[in-house]
């Protein structure tokens, strides 16, 4: 349902500037658009609902190119369903960032000398309120330059009151349920950050090692068993050495027992299926405290655990000697005191996975630690139901698989931060009876002991926690509101691959578990925005690429339309300078037109009194083949644009309103239409007028939701318009428009004139200069060139058109071109230079050949295939390829000119 609102604008069309300059444009219209209303819509019961939840972004964070493309797609969806009718909203938001945002207030506190242990909890978390409320509107700000028609009257944020009543509710029904518990399990670890992470939020990286061999003595003192690690600082917490059962070479030691070298301790050696003849020479030394597999092994034979690192990185009293010091100092030391004591056998250079914190790049280290864990294999299992019933679909389909196979082998979540920035866990701790309270609201005393001394748990819950409660969440819940009743399920969420983990499976397992139904419908994949060279975008590495700089130099508009021309769902795009320019050009060529298109509908009206005005079926009895074919092809394209919105194609849809737009209807329709618009005929003019402004009106409505300010300003200088193009009607496709007939004959007309610019072009032909054209052709393709040979004349700049049916003798030394159902030739005497052009042919094929060997040589290089960047490589294909279609085109111009 369409809320009716409308932005009322003058139409001054003598003032529409002649160059179309985004800055003196996108902030006024993006003003006016939040003035008026038009984004906000309340909830109409019994109409056809839309609504997206904006992945929220950091609310201290700056938008990237992702966030760009992410936004532009949401947008687009969202303007095309409110042009449909449709009771659409899209709720925007901010998330508050944990690690992210504490570290930014963290490093702001150094410079003032301060860190937040001086300021204490409450006054440090007050900081972190205060920065959010200066730099948390940037981000805003930064959707709002993008064009971004979020309903910014239901703004949330994953901090704000309603939102964290919703996080405190889940999390205590999902304890009472049993499903959230405290362990002590081994977690990720970042000194840095000083917190636990989730599997998800680590980042492994090839880094250059080594394998270090050690041979650990038996305790009987007869041989030794040599093991293999990259980490030998951590075999001072070792409490035993396993080998696989089914290998054969250590049948006989299993059982037995080593002494640690260094830490003079004797531990066993016993058999574990983890352990792999292939690695090394079979025998790992277990260290529970400090590996997540050897911890498994220590549960499964009841190791002790040693913790000889601390969550500073630093070697603990366990370590001995080492004590104090930094691990990877640590390990400096114990390879020195291996190799002095004859320990240490050999040493392999190796490169090895190290997996890395995701926030600021330190290793993580793997330490056993109290953390709380949602329990996800009987909250996984609903949610695999629901996508493999097709109730929630991925587009692209692949990713349902990756979906369902992590989703199948998913471990429990460790929720818990060692931050205190955050949702702080809702549990609380009596000092007398140690009862452990979980609770919606503070509790005022024990309820075992009565005690009133309560001291509530210190952590607080990873970001992802309550971000999986977004679809809902910002929608009132737990309240019963009339959002919720309306809009949830949600209709499509958008986002990149690289958080289907993090966030999109999360999302449906609260979705089902709370609302009892999925929390969207569809999923729209997207790829990640790379640099040109393919590789990822890095600022450190000057590869990044700052949107709002974009929309500074190019407007919003450009950005948009080229992050969406050519994207597919689900595939990674690299991004290039020259593809802005091509989107500007396109913008520019929209503006010409319409600009001439404006100036001469002037004294056009829909129902404009006096003899020359139109009726309906005057405009139909005065169509000409161009304009029954124009609208042929506007309606085809309202058709097909939707179609691709629909399956979610929106590069496609993109694409065809581009052809579309700058080929047929600027350089084939206005170009024809000049003559009538022109014409003393009042009638002739009137018609040429009407189709004008049809077609320019049904373009601005389709190219709406891709190039929303644009489209907004011609909109508003356009006549016999209304209001906003933003709630105008969306273009639907009318049968009665379709005029296959007309598509067929102008594709002849089109194709003739094509090939005679396109001879004029080859054989450097002056455009003023007239020519004369003889054409073969077949019966029917004949009478639609007589039928409209004047048309053909004007735009092919012809002095005379002969159609025959056979040719008995070729005009001598003509062009030729050949298209379906004709042969068009061009006599070329008395109309160029034959011998001279034949020269300068000549010379140029002689030059494209050297060129084209050169290319070819360079290819053929294995050195340079080798070590030039794919990009670099791919231009120099790219190169070749023109060089070799140039030749031949060379060849038959050549040929042509010496028959």
């Amino acid at each position: 349902m369409r809320d009716e609102k409308k932005a009322p604008e003058e139409k001054n069309q003598s003032n529409m500037p002649t160059v179309y300059d985004p800055l003196e444009f996108e902030d006024r219209i993006y003003e006016k658009w939040v003035e008026s209303g038009l984004f906000h819509q309340e909830v109409h019961p019994g109409s056809e609902p839309f609504c997206i939840v904006i992945p929220p972004p950091n609310v201290t964070g700056a938008l990237h190119i992702g966030h760009a493309l992410d936004n532009t797609l949401q947008d687009i969806l969202t303007r095309w369903h409110r042009m449909l009718g449709h009771n659409t909203i899209w709720i925007p938001g901010t998330d508050h960032a944990g690690i992210a945002t504490q570290v930014k207030v963290e490093a702001s506190l150094a410079e003032e000398g301060l860190t937040r242990h001086d300021l204490g909890r409450e006054k440090f978390i007050e900081r972190v309120w205060e920065w959010k409320h200066k730099y948390g509107g940037a981000i805003r700000h930064q959707l709002e330059r993008l064009g971004a028609s979020c309903d910014w009257q239901r703004e949330r944020f994953t901090m704000d009151e309603g939102l964290s009543r919703a996080v405190r509710r889940v999390f205590v029904s999902l304890y009472e349920k049993g499903l959230i518990y405290k362990g002590a399990y081994i977690v990720n670890w970042c000194p840095r950050c000083h917190t636990s992470l989730s599997d998800l939020e680590v980042e492994h990286e090839e880094t250059e090692g080594a394998l270090y061999y050690i041979n650990y003595p038996f305790s009987d003192g007869e041989g030794h068993v040599q093991v293999a690690t990259t980490r030998p600082e951590t075999m001072l917490g070792d409490t035993a050495v396993a080998v696989n059962p089914g290998d054969a070479r250590y049948k006989d030691v299993i059982g037995r027992h080593v002494i640690l070298p260094i830490m003079d301790r004797e531990i066993p050696v016993i058999a574990d299926e983890w352990a792999d003849p292939e690695f090394g020479t079979g025998a790992v030394k277990v260290t529970p405290a400090h590996d997540p597999n050897d911890f498994e092994i220590g549960l499964r034979h009841s190791l002790p655990l040693v913790k000889v690192i601390d969550e500073n990185g630093q070697m603990t009293e366990e370590a001995g000697k080492y004590q104090g010091i930094d691990r990877y100092k640590c390990r400096e030391e114990v390879v020195s005191q291996l190799q002095a004591t004859g320990r240490l056998a050999k040493i392999e250079k190796r490169a090895h996975s190290v997996g890395h914190c995701q926030r600021c790049h330190t290793s993580v280290e793997p330490l056993v630690s109290k953390q709380w864990f949602v329990k996800m294999k009987p909250l996984a299992k609903p949610a695999i139901k629901a996508v493999e019933e097709g109730r929630i679909r991925f587009v692209p389909e692949r990713f349902r698989k990756v979906y369902l196979n992590w989703m199948e082998n998913v471990h429990d979540w460790c929720i818990s931060r060692q931050l205190w920035w955050g949702h702080r866990i809702p549990v609380w701790y009596c000092d007398e009876c140690k009862e452990a309270i979980a609770a919606v609201d503070t509790p005022s005393k024990c309820p075992k002991c009565g005690s009133g001394t309560l001291t509530q748990d210190p952590d607080v819950l990873d970001t992802w926690f309550s971000s999986a409660l977004w679809p809902f969440s910002t929608m009132g819940w737990p309240d019963e509101t009339p959002e919720l009743r309306h809009f949830y399920p949600t209709s499509v969420l958008v986002t990149a691959y690289d958080i289907i983990f993090f966030w999109v499976a999360r999302m449906i397992v609260m979705g089902l578990e709370f609302m009892e139904d999925v929390p969207f419908h569809d999923v729209l994949i997207h790829g990640l925005v790379r640099a040109s060279s393919g590789k990822k975008m890095s600022k450190s590495l000057g590869t990044g690429v700052d949107p709002l700089e974009i929309v500074d130099k190019y407007g919003a508009d450009v950005l948009r339309f080229t992050l969406v021309m050519g994207n597919t769902p689900g595939n990674d795009m690299r991004f290039r300078e020259e593809r802005l320019e091509a989107s500007r050009n396109f913008g520019n060529k929209l503006w010409n037109a319409s600009r001439f298109a404006i100036m001469n509908l002037d004294d056009f009206s829909l129902d404009s009194p006096g003899d020359d005005s139109l009726s309906a079926s005057d405009i139909g009895s005065n169509l000409t083949l161009a304009d029954r074919w124009i609208r042929s092809r506007a309606n085809k394209i309202a058709g097909e644009v939707s179609g691709y919105l629909n399956e979610y194609e929106i590069g496609e849809a993109a694409r065809a309103l581009y052809n579309f737009t700058w080929d047929e209807f600027c350089d084939w329709y206005i170009e024809i239409a000049k003559s009538r618009l022109y014409s003393s005929d009042a009638k002739a003019r009137k018609c040429a007028q009407y189709v004008l402004w049809e077609t320019l009106k049904k373009t601005l409505a389709l190219l709406h939701p891709f190039i929303p300010f644009i489209t907004e300003a011609i909109w508003g200088l356009l006549p016999e318009t209304e209001g906003s193009v933003m709630i105008s009607e969306w273009p639907m496709p009318d049968n009665s428009l379709d005029d296959p007939e007309a598509e067929e004959a102008m594709g002849v007309l089109m194709d003739t004139v094509r090939a005679i610019r396109n001879i004029r072009s080859e054989m450097n032909i002056p455009p003023h200069k007239k020519i004369e054209a003889v054409i073969v052709a077949d019966s029917f393709t004949g009478r639609i060139l007589r039928d409209n040979s004047q048309l053909v004349t004007a735009l092919s700049g012809l002095s005379g058109m002969m159609i025959k049916e056979r040719l008995d003798m070729r005009p001598e030394k003509a062009a030729s071109q050949i298209i379906s159902g004709a042969e068009i030739y061009v006599p070329l005497v008395g109309i160029i230079d034959i011998d001279v052009e034949i020269q300068k042919l000549e010379k140029d094929l002689d030059a494209t050949r050297a060129a084209a060997a050169r290319s070819q040589k360079k290819l053929s290089n294995k050195g340079f295939l080798e070590k030039a960047q794919e990009e670099i490589v791919e231009k120099e294909r790219e190169k070749l390829a023109e060089f070799l279609g140039k030749e031949e085109r060379l060849r038959k111009r050549l040929n042509e000119l010496k028959e």
